[in-house]
């Protein structure tokens, strides 16, 4: 089949069944090429160690399920320690599953508030009232939690503007969506020294996600991108108060040896 008769059939299928578009929209080299004509950053954002923003790295995360769908814990452990090196004390997430980063968190930061879609609207889309009833169950009844829901393309954040020192956007990870939540984030920050963390900015600690970069790169104001790295290891883009210096970060080189390992300790609790 010659490219002309390909197009056709393209246009075809879609003009029939026009939601076959979005695969188009989010194919991930369509987003890379898209992105490194827009941004010209072939290997992402700069990658920051964790030693160098924490010389002396050591969190502690509980509760922590091991179950599908949870941040890793050294994303968890990455938000507690820039609560405490930058001082937080009030805290925004944007997408919750089981509660496990908020409820992390909140061992550190007095003020948390986790922002997620309503239970009738999980059990709408999924089916599956059980799904639904998870969301928050490490964080529903933990002190300092301020449960807030809604839809964050459509919700109204100004109540909330101008007030938080960490915000975690973790919500859909659809460009727009996360353009949306990555607008917001901005909104939301108390001021110069408020902290923004993207998860899922990476598919693995070694994978860029190029629509999420996409989204971040252009909801980030163009004065403050300098600001933005990928932390080692972990899955998340970080915005933080200060700039690094060229030696205080690196590319991100995929299969090359480990600059640092971890020490893991396990140890099993009833929920």
């Amino acid at each position: 089949m010659n490219k002309l008769r390909k197009l056709t059939k393209a246009i075809g299928r879609i003009c029939r069944h026009p939601y076959l578009l979005n695969l188009v929209l989010q194919d991930e080299g369509a987003a890379k090429e898209e992105t490194l004509r827009r941004y010209a950053c072939p290997d992402g954002l700069p990658l920051v160690e964790l030693s160098t923003l924490f010389p002396d790295f050591q969190e502690k995360v509980f509760p922590y399920a091991y179950l599908s769908g949870a941040t890793m814990p050294i994303d968890i452990a990455l938000l507690k320690a820039l609560a405490a090196k930058y001082g937080a004390k009030d805290y925004f997430e944007i997408g919750t599953w089981r509660g496990e980063s908020v409820a992390n968190v909140a061992e550190v930061v007095p003020h948390c508030v986790t922002f997620n879609l309503p239970k009738e609207r999980i059990v709408a889309l999924t089916h599956n009232p059980d799904y639904a009833g998870l969301h928050g169950f490490f964080s529903q009844s933990k002190a300092g939690v301020e449960q807030v829901y809604g839809d964050s393309q459509t919700f109204d954040f100004t109540p909330h503007e101008g007030k938080f020192d960490l915000i975690f956007v973790d919500g859909d990870h659809h460009r727009e969506s996360v353009l949306k939540d990555t607008r917001t984030a901005f909104r939301l920050r108390r001021d110069e020294r408020s902290i923004i963390v993207w998860h899922d900015y990476a598919y693995d600690p070694e994978s860029i996600r190029w629509n999420v970069l996409s989204a971040i790169l252009e909801g980030t104001p163009p004065e403050m991108r300098g600001r933005l790295y990928h932390v080692a290891h972990t899955l998340c883009a970080v915005y933080l108060p200060e700039s690094l210096g060229t030696f205080e970060t690196h590319k991100l080189s995929p299969y090359e040896a480990p600059r640092q390992c971890f020490e893991v300790a396990l140890r099993a609790h009833d929920c």
